[in-house]
């Protein structure tokens, strides 16, 4: 069940871009989704995480308060909390799909991810705030950890983690949700059918 009512991370995650990364139907078949926002108010903001399976079950969500010098340092401290807690509930050879809103964040993730992938240079820059410190050091080995992982970008509206992020007072009770550790559902094989010029044939008549 998605959260809030609102579509399942599989289903944001299949309709958004992937920066920097063609989004191919396989590109979809991930093993889990995270979904993290981070936010800045000069009384404190916070980070929102949410992690379901590809069938859409909750594994987990954290709405956590943060205080963070502004708004682009809040957002790599959500992921790098975000994917501490799904590398603790998942096998090492998980297929990631992450939902981010904020475009340079996606946009780091996915070079940062095809410059491990491929045996060229990645054609595509990162660039960190600096006051991020070792968050993005954290985010790189997590990244590296898992089998695949692929960022895409969404609306801070269609985010599920932003009103986590935005008014983790609020929210605090989703901390105290018990810790799960779902696996998803095999893929069901799709019934192969013989093409009519085998299946429609017929013994040898006498």
């Amino acid at each position: 069940m998605a959260a809030y009512g609102r579509p399942s991370l599989r289903d944001l995650f299949d309709e958004s871009p992937t920066p920097h990364i063609a989004h191919p139907p396989r590109t979809h078949h991930r093993d889990f989704y995270l979904a993290t926002d981070g936010s800045f108010r000069d009384s404190g903001g916070g980070l929102g995480v949410v992690i379901e399976t590809r069938d859409g079950e909750r594994v987990a969500r954290l709405s956590v308060p943060n205080q963070a010098p502004d708004n682009n340092v809040a957002e790599y401290r959500a992921l790098h909390l975000g994917l501490d807690v799904l590398a603790a509930r998942t096998p090492a050879d998980t297929r990631v799909g992450v939902l981010i809103d904020h475009d340079q964040l996606a946009g780091n993730v996915n070079a940062s991810v095809l410059a491990t992938e491929t045996r060229y240079d990645s054609p595509h820059e990162v660039s960190v705030p600096n006051q991020t410190g070792l968050h993005w050091r954290g985010i790189r080995a997590r990244l590296h950890g898992f089998e695949q992982v692929r960022a895409a970008r969404i609306a801070s509206d269609r985010n599920p983690a932003h009103p986590l992020a935005n008014a983790p007072e609020q929210y605090a009770h989703v901390n105290h949700e018990p810790d799960r550790c779902i696996l998803p559902e095999a893929p069901v094989a799709a019934e192969r059918i013989p093409p009519p010029s085998r299946s429609n044939r017929g013994g040898a008549s006498d």
